[in-house]
């Protein structure tokens, strides 16, 4: 018997795709693109529909397992679950329930699981992390301009007359822009890519400007001092809609275009051509990719994209803005993670979570409760976070393959993937809710983490306050949604926009911030940086081609991972295309397979983040652990690499 299953993509990616599971037999035998779905329209990108393999992978775990030495040994749910209730008792009693750190990934993004947290809160509350791998430095960097970030729905980028792509790849990671971006260029409007980078995504693009890594910033502040300079700034919008406008001229004045070029090392006909852009071809729509995030100094670079925007008049328009994400949890009702139950408890930064975790003292950590994550792969200086898992005395895995964490675990818990589960998911890429449907049974003795931890729960003495249906915790998570004129019956059954997102943030001009006023950025100060012969090149470790995050499994990785460098650096070097060499940073060294490539820059080598370290593919290895000074993120573009023979 064959059924169609309407579902969502929950995995962390922009697209948050509506899909279609097609069963047989109680099997899932195809993911394709739901054509009712206003953003994706049937399209699917082909890592969401290679998903049914990893579901059925014979690599996955679908039993739980308790590490005995060196080996597993499969466990029953009942014994997993009862030893992990039993040493966080023991825990609390002794060190106190911040002893446990609940550290909770991205690789789910979905209502139900903002229960997890109030698990652990009903249970006194633990230690937990902030900050982010992800996107945190620009939106608290925009939030700093705007009072609140919030971006352009994707369709109002269709009365655009320019858009810009900066930092942004969407061939890649945003296949749901592409249609927009090829109506736009129908319409005879320039799309530039600006990105040191020579990504996938040059084809769909007009131009191409490849500043220095991690000197955007200058980029920006020279574009729009061109455009001051001619005259052509919205002036009615610096004298009454913003704010610090002549302190951030100041920092323009302290430099020449030409001294702005060398800093950013663009030529000054390509900056010109970009400032033109912005003021004979409007509205622009900025669009900002999250490797603008990876720099210590980020802010500076996302502030003075926001500013130059302000002053070409694209704030506050249909067509214009600077739009990088949305809020993923921003429909549901946050207070049900449970916070407000206990007083404020300790929180250990992402970026630095080795670092973290090896200093913990009063209490010690003696306990690590991993979900939706695989920080030993995916964070800064694995080597670092390694040493940290090895050290806890207990660590719980949930997830679906031994990945580089699970070696650390003294328990691995089965989940299930999003084609087992219902739930509701809503995207940081577009303004939908859509539907989490259930197209199989669970399989083997895989559970969603719904699942575990109400099992969990009813080890503890906070039970009942914890144990609802999954349709009651729906309902309530979608309170803020409900209230708002959606209906449950809808939310089922297909894809909803959240009803009061604006098609046209600031659209009357006035901000969230205490003045009502966008804020210009008041002060430069970048860090003074020098050539370092030993490790010349910067490591842009990118989003990969054929999988999100470290979603992977073994078998799939057997061979060495490429690194991509300039063509012209790799001969002077020695190097051959082809070749096998080394990839040395301060932190770490490992191996891969070389590409040169004719179009990147000449201070910079190339790879995709998130293989594993155990089959010799884990870029973090090489990464230093740094924070950035605005929104906690994780600066992985700060370090520095040698390319060297085997």
């Amino acid at each position: 018997m064959k059924r169609e299953v309407i579902t969502t993509c929950t995995r962390d990616c922009t697209n948050t795709c509506g899909l279609i599971a097609t069963v047989e037999h109680g099997k899932v035998v195809s993911l394709r693109g739901n054509p009712k779905h206003p953003v994706n329209q049937g399209r699917v990108c082909h890592k969401c529909a290679g998903f049914v393999k990893r579901v059925y992978s014979p690599e996955r775990v679908l039993t739980p397992l308790r590490r005995k030495g060196s080996a597993w040994a499969r466990i029953s749910w009942t014994d997993a679950l009862d030893e992990i209730a039993g040493r966080m008792d023991k825990i609390k009693e002794r060190f106190g329930s911040e002893a446990i750190l609940y550290y909770q990934g991205f690789g789910e993004r979905t209502a139900l699981k903002l229960l997890n947290n109030r698990f652990f809160n009903l249970f006194g509350g633990v230690t937990t992390i902030h900050g982010t791998l992800c996107g945190g430095t620009g939106q608290a960097s925009q939030d700093l301009d705007f009072g609140r970030r919030v971006s352009h729905d994707p369709f109002d980028h269709l009365n655009s007359k320019s858009l810009i792509l900066w930092g942004r790849n969407p061939v890649i990671t945003n296949i749901n822009l592409l249609p927009i971006i090829k109506q736009i260029r129908k319409q005879g409007s320039p799309v530039i890519l600006i990105d040191p980078v020579a990504s996938e995504s040059r084809s769909i693009c007009d131009y191409h400007i490849q500043p220095a890594p991690g000197k955007d910033a200058y980029l920006a502040m020279a574009a729009a001092k061109i455009i001051l300079t001619r005259g052509a700034e919205d002036i009615d919008f610096l004298m009454r809609h913003s704010e610090g406008f002549d302190a951030f001229k100041k920092v323009l004045d302290s430099f020449t275009v030409e001294e702005l070029a060398v800093h950013c090392d663009v030529p000054v006909g390509r900056i010109e051509l970009l400032a033109e852009v912005l003021m004979n071809k409007k509205p622009t729509a900025i669009l900002l990719g999250w490797g603008l995030h990876r720099w210590e100094h980020a802010h500076y670079t996302i502030r003075s994209i926001d500013a130059l925007s302000a002053i070409a008049g694209n704030i506050g328009v249909a067509g214009g803005g600077v739009s990088q994400g949305f809020e993923e949890y921003g429909p549901y009702d946050l207070n049900l993670m449970g916070h407000e139950l206990n007083p404020p408890r300790r929180k250990f930064l992402m970026p630095l979570i080795g670092e973290e975790i090896l200093k913990a003292q009063d209490p010690p950590v003696e306990m690590i409760f991993v979900t939706a994550g695989n920080p030993v792969s995916m964070a800064p200086n694995s080597a670092k976070v390694a040493k940290a898992f090895a050290k806890t005395p207990f660590v719980v895995v949930a997830g679906h393959f031994l990945d580089d964490t699970a070696g650390y675990a003294d328990i691995f818990l089965p989940i299930t993937t999003f084609l087992e589960e219902k739930d509701i998911a809503a995207g940081f890429g577009h303004n939908y809710v859509g539907p989490v449907n259930r197209a199989i049974e669970p399989l083997g003795e895989s559970k969603s983490d719904f699942e575990m931890f109400h099992a969990l729960a009813e080890r503890f003495s906070f039970a009942g306050e914890f144990k609802h249906s999954l349709e009651e915790w729906l309902s309530m998570l979608a309170a803020p949604l409900l209230a708002k004129g959606v209906s449950f019956e809808e939310l089922s059954k297909g894809p909803v926009r959240v009803p009061d997102a604006p098609m046209v943030p600031y659209a009357g001009r006035i901000f969230p911030t205490p003045s009502g006023k966008f804020s210009f950025l008041a002060e430069f100060e970048p860090p003074t940086t020098s050539d370092d012969a030993e490790f010349p090149f910067y490591l842009m470790s990118v989003m990969a081609r054929d999988w999100i995050g470290s979603e992977l499994t073994l078998s799939e990785q057997s061979e060495l991972l490429v690194v991509r460098m300039n063509s012209q650096e790799g001969l002077k070097l020695g190097f051959s295309d082809g070749d096998t060499v080394r990839i040395v940073s301060r932190a770490g060294e490992m191996k891969a397979r070389l590409k040169l490539d004719d179009a990147q820059r000449r201070d910079i080598v190339v790879c995709p983040r998130g293989g594993w370290i155990k089959a010799g593919r884990g870029v973090n290895v090489l990464t230093r652990d740094l924070v950035s000074k605005v929104g906690n993120g994780t600066p992985y573009f700060e370090t520095k690499v040698n390319i060297k023979r085997v």
